[in-house]
């Protein structure tokens, strides 16, 4: 029998919350890891991802003997440290003469694994090989744009695939509202073809064209590199289901005395009760007071000062 372990501080009870399930899920942590071989190129890949997503990733870089995608029992130390590190997209680095330079991207669903990608990575440029104005560096946490080029993300299904990971991985937290000058840097994936894509970031910078609206230019500052797409595994259509189910809509608790209208908008109603204003007490020093009792003062006076009328005697 199973012994369940409740939270005993505060702290770890926090903890726990952060993690349970939510109507509205938060931004998602990208896990970065590498296997018992790697070469000089993809420390420098996972270096400059964990650089791109400092804010929402965790880098790892022991080496790793038991984790081996695609294959059976190669999967559960991948699950174990998703549960670890609360992430559910992970970027796992591999060389071997079979398959040099090997990524595998991959999201979990309930820290199982969910669907991975294995790409090779080639033609790599790093950030430092690039020259240009520090001050178009991008900030960390802004919010990007992302651009996938070319008919191949919506005909050939490696790609499409490949197009639903990158997404997940680069977009960061989903949010309602954005501000346009925020936005500083774009990432570009290019299909080159049917398993080739090119993937470059670039900063935008903003100059004048004569108009309100800026003329943008797009200066590229790496990472760049080509991705070549060698295997990918679809999620199941039963764990597909269980994922994408969404809560269902609350229903607005209603307002009393609030009603909306089609042209005046909100109205509310207001009750005001009886203020009797008869039964009040006045204060004694009330100017209203002051007032007719020095009327009625100089009235009195005025009454007093005036001379009394003599009859008249008849004859």
């Amino acid at each position: 029998m199973l012994k369940i372990k409740t939270p005993k501080s505060g702290k770890a009870k926090r903890e726990i919350e952060k993690r349970a399930p939510k109507l509205v899920e938060s931004g998602k942590k990208t896990l970065l890891l590498q296997g018992t071989k790697t070469s000089n190129v993809l420390n420098a890949v996972l270096t400059e991802i964990y650089h791109l997503k400092k804010d929402s990733a965790v880098r790892y870089t022991r080496k790793n003997e038991n984790i081996r995608p695609f294959e059976s029992g190669g999967e559960t130390s991948l699950e174990f440290f998703s549960l670890k590190t609360d992430c559910s997209i992970f970027v796992f680095g591999s060389h071997s003469k079979k398959r040099p330079d090997n990524l595998v991207i991959g999201r979990t669903y309930d820290h199982h694994i969910y669907d991975l990608v294995e790409v090779g990575v080639e033609n790599f440029k790093s950030m430092e090989s690039f020259t240009y104005d520090k001050k178009l560096s991008p900030k960390v946490g802004s919010k990007p744009f992302i651009a996938f080029i070319g008919e191949g993300f919506e005909s050939v299904d490696e790609l499409k695939h490949l197009k639903e990971v990158l997404l997940d991985l680069l977009r960061g937290e989903v949010v309602e509202n954005l501000n346009l000058a925020g936005l500083d840097h774009a990432y570009i994936c290019t299909a080159v073809s049917s398993n080739r894509v090119f993937f470059t970031h670039c900063a935008m910078r903003l100059k004048k064209s004569g108009t309100i609206v800026p003329r943008m230019e797009l200066v590229e500052v790496g990472p760049s590199m080509d991705l070549v797409v060698r295997r990918h595994r679809l999620p199941n259509d039963s764990v597909r289901k269980e994922a994408m189910k969404t809560a269902k809509e609350q229903p607005k608790k209603k307002v009393k005395n609030v009603s909306q209208d089609v042209i005046q908008g909100k109205v509310g109603k207001i009750y005001v009760p009886d203020q009797q204003v008869g039964s009040v007490a006045l204060p004694n020093k009330a100017k209203g007071l002051k007032r007719e009792r020095r009327e009625a003062k100089m009235k009195h006076e005025t009454n007093d000062r005036a001379p009394k009328k003599q009859k008249e005697n008849s004859e």
